[in-house]
């Protein structure tokens, strides 16, 4: 397969770009403002979790970088360009929740869909299919149906899927939040594992505090009402990460720090 062969540990400078990014919304209630003022600077490379009460604008900012929402005020800049234009060259790949795939399309059509409805750009031929697959450990699956899946196998398809146009970089909105602990558990250390094969920058949300810093470089925490920046935080845990980081007091220490954060959102 031909991808970046970054190691987790390199980062580069200036994938993402936020600065006084302000989002509203029209509701029954008048104006709502879900983001205010929001400003972060996120390296390329780099595997950042967003943190924060629900209704903060988590999901709001993934909506914003990916060009799904235009904020009322401020800048984002993705690798130096717009949303819009980063998005028209397919350099931005979604994770959803639900995996969202078409039930009467087999697995391997599934990872195909982006391919068919138009073509990537800016870092070179798109990946196979067939490899993405092997990549999120579902070689041998290819002609199955999400309705032979468990939860855990069409979450690694709309993965699949994302990564097949070689996106730079890969939004993930709470993609696990709906998966027993013990899939949840495995399926963070096959993205640990694709991160690094891949070099693609993540942006991904999670409710879990244990999961953003065992998957994180560094966690970017929201308060609410509006949704603002209360801290970036650095994760200074070594890579390769298994699931026994999180039995060692320096991981403890840091979802300490993040709850406290938390509580005071």
């Amino acid at each position: 397969m031909d991808t970046m062969n970054k190691t987790a540990s390199r980062t580069g400078e200036g994938a993402l770009s936020l600065g006084e990014v302000t989002v509203r919304f029209e509701s029954d209630r008048g104006l709502v403002t879900a983001l205010q003022d929001v400003s972060v600077e996120l390296p390329e490379h780099g595997f950042t979790s967003l943190l924060g009460p629900s209704g903060c604008g988590k999901s709001t900012l993934l909506r914003v970088v990916a060009d799904l929402l235009e904020p009322a005020a401020g800048a984002v800049s993705v690798f130096g360009a717009t949303p819009r234009e980063v998005r028209r060259r397919r350099e931005i790949g979604f994770v959803f929740q639900d995996a969202a795939l078409l039930p009467w399309q087999s697995v391997i059509d599934n990872v195909r869909l982006p391919l068919r409805v138009g073509k990537s750009a800016g870092r070179g031929p798109a990946e196979s299919p067939e490899e993405m697959l092997e990549l999120v450990g579902l070689k041998g699956r290819e002609r199955a149906y999400p309705h032979e899946l468990s939860g855990g196998m069409r979450q690694r398809v709309a993965i699949a899927r994302a990564l097949v146009c070689r996106p730079r970089v890969l939004l993930m909105d709470e993609p696990f939040g709906a998966l027993d602990e013990i899939t949840r558990d495995r399926l963070n250390e096959e993205l640990l594992n694709i991160w690094a094969a891949t070099g693609t920058t993540v942006l991904f949300v999670t409710h879990s505090i244990p999961e953003a810093v065992f998957l994180s470089q560094r966690v970017l925490v929201l308060s609410s009402h509006p949704g603002r920046v209360r801290e970036l935080v650095e994760i200074d845990l070594p890579y390769p990460r298994d699931l026994e980081l999180r039995d060692r007091p320096e991981f403890t220490a840091l979802t300490s720090r993040l709850r406290r954060l938390l509580e005071t959102c």
